[in-house]
């Protein structure tokens, strides 16, 4: 089949939407499936790139690493048309996720949603962040899910959480899998010489986006705690992001620069090499709809220290494949990882095959196979915003419906932000 995906994150960009876009589009054409991404430009974006349509955007948009996509895109419709979709499948739900919409109503192709991101989490990048924007997040994802012919959420929590939130259309459970192979091995005693890391360290590590919806204050105090109670223990940060500045700043103040390696953005396989010479991967963000990072450390065999949240709660099990934790204070957390440490041999090997265990339920197939089975369950039919017949007028009219749900939505979200019904019912 022919799929179409719009994205407002993609290579190289780093985070969770970026890499599942990858990971699946690269399953997919491992199938045999065509697929076309639609995605904005990026920084140091590849220059020759297959079946990607790059979007002119702005670039790290209000001093995050993002980049906005332009409204205005007038020769997508012909590459569109040239690719011929069988489905539609958005990542966002709004900027592209808006052009997924209305390509998708006038083409009648099935549109596909997945709900990466508790939206509202991520307020503090739009000027004027505030309470009634959070609620407009909500309710904008909420009823862009609506307009949609199915949706994935990337875990059971979320799902649970779309249906509370008022989510009506078909929800899937579909995670974003993990490349087994990538993780299963690596050399972890090279990494620790060239990172400056002493061989007999304890190694806490931690993988991500270093961004503050990601609760990296509180993740670098609880590590400083415990790295204040044990000589040999290090930390190790794969990643990069606006918090990295803050992180130094908690290690340097407690006197633990010199045991903090900050390593950057990693590739294969030196990115399985510093999973590899972790002893334990810490987590406290509460923000993922699925913390991807989870199952990759656990594909290199670590025992996972959690905060108890969405997206991680179907991952950890406590004192199974690590531990989760209710109680949300850095000393709770800095104690959570001396137990880890202090596992006999035989318990700590249980915990590690535990964790590879956890890791193979998240494989890329198992994902690919139930996003596929929803592609194909809605193919055979009309999208969502179907037309009947193919004149001028209807095409009109399948326009007009189009754009008006999009500003009913808009207009809805905005009166539960702001408390209000300007756009009262009789005119929805």
């Amino acid at each position: 089949m022919n799929i179409l995906i719009l994205t407002n994150t993609f290579t190289p960009h780093v985070g969770g939407v970026a890499r599942s876009v990858e990971s699946f589009i690269g399953e997919y054409r491992r199938r045999g499936h065509r697929v076309l991404v639609v995605a904005p430009e990026f920084p140091g974006m590849p220059r020759d790139e297959t079946d990607v349509v790059r979007i002119e955007a702005i670039q790290n948009f209000n001093a995050s690493d993002f980049s906005v996509a332009l409204p205005i895109h007038p020769q997508l419709g012909e590459q569109v048309d040239a690719f011929q979709p069988d489905i539609v499948h958005s990542q966002h739900p709004f900027l592209l996720g808006i052009t997924a919409l209305r390509l998708a109503r006038r083409r009648e192709l099935p549109l596909v949603f997945t709900h990466h991101t508790l939206y509202e989490q991520y307020t503090h990048y739009i000027p004027g962040d505030s309470p009634a924007l959070k609620r407009f997040a909500i309710v904008l994802a909420t009823r862009y899910a609506n307009l949609c012919d199915q949706v994935f959420a990337p875990s059971e929590s979320i799902k649970e959480l779309l249906w509370q939130r008022g989510v009506t259309r078909p929800i899937s459970v579909v995670p974003t899998g993990v490349h087994l192979e990538h993780f299963a091995a690596g050399d972890g005693r090279a990494f620790r010489r060239q990172a400056g890391i002493p061989e007999d360290a304890w190694v806490v590590g931690h993988l991500g986006r270093l961004a503050p919806e990601k609760n990296l204050d509180f993740l670098a105090r609880a590590v400083a705690d415990f790295l204040g109670r044990h000589d040999r223990a290090n930390f190790l940060v794969i990643g990069s992001g606006p918090s990295e500045a803050a992180i130094r700043d908690i290690f340097a103040r407690a006197g633990l620069e010199a045991r903090l390696h900050i390593v950057g953005i990693l590739q294969q396989p030196a990115l399985a090499d510093a999973l590899h010479a972790m002893d334990v991967f810490a987590f406290a963000s509460r923000s993922e709809t699925q913390g991807i990072v989870l199952t990759e450390a656990m594909a290199a065999g670590l025992p996972v220290v959690a905060l108890e949240a969405a997206g991680v709660r179907e991952v950890v099990r406590d004192g199974h494949n690590g531990r989760l934790l209710a109680e949300a204070t850095p000393v709770a957390f800095a104690a959570a990882l001396q137990w880890v440490r202090e596992l006999p041999p035989q318990r700590r090997q249980e915990m590690q095959q535990a964790a590879l265990a956890t890791a193979g339920d998240f494989s890329v197939p198992r994902s690919a196979d139930k996003a596929l089975a929803c592609y194909e369950a809605l193919i055979p039919g009309a999208g969502a915003g179907a037309r009947k017949g193919e004149n001028g007028w209807e095409d009109v009219m399948t326009f007009v419906k189009t754009e008006w749900d999009i500003l009913a939505s808009l207009a809805q979200a905005s009166d539960a932000a702001l408390g209000t019904q300007l756009f009262s019912d009789k005119y929805r």
